[in-house]
């Protein structure tokens, strides 16, 4: 955060709190204790699985539309749940071998759990402050959530700043992802390195994708994700996802009422039956052929096979999240900051483009896929970027 701005009046006071020295956390009194053990079991209990997790963002939202971090949290883990089937579906499951999809599966899997588990009790914990009209943020860190977070949540029950806390929300959950996914070796061997990850740029695999249903005909919004390991780059993708989804409020709207609609799957058939369906369609042993021309099926292809979730992967068990506090660095309130940059969030012809690359990269997946010719990814990557 090299040159930066100098902070308006609310950030500097919200800078000024962050650096006060924090006193220890006495135990808590047994009212006190049962709202955090019973905010910990109700995160626990929705926290089985990226369909869970996601309707639990949205039911949130439609509680306490203020909180806009919900609904956006609620669209990209729709995303998430889409990139989990992918791996088994009928483009990108093709070109990857069983244990390949299992490590992507892996990580994204993580992460989801990860925010939610870390956010969720946030979020809860904004509920019971409302209900017992008075903040309970104090008890954040009994929670495990960072100190920034509480005094985040502090300036927001003040001031009802829905960008400030949406913001302060993107900056924890990244940074919190940080140590725990983007810096662990066995993500850095299995997936970061592996030539399927280092290709997602060339492929545009990483499309977060807003849709919604005007007139019934199925439109797109959303952005492209490059750079998913670099801190900075995530922190300011997530801002921008807020912006395209938050900025027009027609727009929102639509995309509310198709989420509302529209239960999440993780089938891609959810926002475009016409072209995937959550049925193979492809018959065993029948030829590969292009199938896909401008976001439409040629004339008698099989639909693009997208399974929902719960046939896809089963649920996991993870281990415990890795303790500590990110938060050393009052310079961080920096990233509150709203900037007026124009964001192009037309991304539906980017998006079909992808699904033709992939289509054709299905078809070719011996020559473009073999590991065993010299030069075998530089052709991979000269195919892919025709």
């Amino acid at each position: 955060m090299k040159n930066r701005p100098t902070l308006p009046g609310h950030l500097l006071k919200l800078k000024k709190d962050l650096k006060k020295k924090k006193k220890l956390h006495a135990p808590l009194p047994p009212p006190e204790a049962r709202i955090v053990q019973d905010i910990e079991n109700r995160t626990s209990g929705l926290n089985l699985n990226n369909i869970t997790r996601t309707k639990a963002y949205l039911d949130f939202h439609v509680k306490f539309p203020e909180i806009h971090w919900a609904f956006l949290a609620h669209m990209v883990s729709r995303n998430g749940g889409w990139n989990m089937t992918d791996l088994k579906g009928g483009l990108v499951g093709r070109l990857l071998t069983k244990n390949e999809a299992e490590a992507f599966f892996t990580f994204l899997e993580r992460c989801n759990w990860l925010i939610f588990q870390d956010a969720f009790p946030q979020l809860l914990l904004y509920e019971g402050s409302r209900k017992h009209g008075r903040k309970l943020f104090h008890l954040l860190p009994h929670l495990g959530v960072s100190a920034f977070m509480e005094a985040v949540w502090n300036y927001f029950w003040e001031e009802r700043d829905s960008y400030t806390i949406t913001m302060g929300l993107v900056v924890n959950e990244q940074n919190y992802l940080e140590s725990r996914v983007l810096d662990n070796p066995a993500f850095k061997e299995n997936v970061f390195t592996s030539l399927e990850f280092l290709l997602q740029d060339v492929l545009s695999m990483n499309h977060i994708l807003f849709p919604y249903s005007p007139g019934g005909r199925t439109e797109l919004a959303g952005l492209t994700v490059h750079q998913f390991e670099d801190l900075e780059e995530r922190i300011l993708i997530g801002g921008k996802l807020y912006k395209i989804l938050f900025k027009d409020e027609e727009r929102l709207k639509r995309v509310k009422e198709w989420a509302l609609a529209n239960p999440h799957t993780g089938s891609r058939k959810d926002y475009w039956p016409n072209l995937f369906n959550d049925v193979e369609e492809f018959m065993p042993g029948s030829e590969l052929k292009p199938r896909i021309l401008a976001c439409q099926l040629v004339p008698r292809a099989p639909r693009i096979f997208s399974p929902r979730l719960q046939y896809a992967w089963p649920n996991q068990k993870h281990p415990p999240a890795e303790p500590g506090d990110w938060f050393t660095d009052s310079d961080a309130v920096h990233h509150l900051l709203k900037t007026e940059e124009h964001i192009d969030d037309d991304i539906k012809t980017y998006y079909c483009k992808t699904l033709q690359q992939l289509d054709l990269a299905a078809i070719a997946k011996k020559a473009i896929l073999s590991r065993s010719q010299p030069g075998g990814e530089h052709i991979i990557t000269q195919h892919l970027e025709k």
